[in-house]
């Protein structure tokens, strides 16, 4: 499964490409952020690759987690979203 990392800087349709790539090549994806911006690029690649595979007859569920995880030295809480084919 792919892990995608994303900030408030990602470029929402290369993050969106990424995701599509993904899903076509595994099925599902990973995408791993930290902070509200971060979530709001993320959400927004989802929908953008939600809409696009829905002409062809492919619809995606996301599920969201939380994960302490400790980053240079540092614990953060990290939110995960498994992208998935429904």
């Amino acid at each position: 499964m792919t892990l995608l990392k994303v900030s408030s800087k990602s470029n929402l349709h290369k993050v969106a490409g990424a995701l599509a790539g993904s899903i076509r090549e595994d099925g599902r994806a990973e995408m791993r952020t930290i902070g509200a911006g971060a979530l709001n690029q993320a959400i927004k690649a989802i929908s953008v690759t939600r809409t696009f595979f829905i002409s062809e007859g492919i619809d995606l569920i996301c599920i969201p987690a939380l994960l302490n995880l400790e980053i240079d030295g540092e614990l953060k809480t990290v939110i995960r979203l498994k992208v998935e084919e429904r």
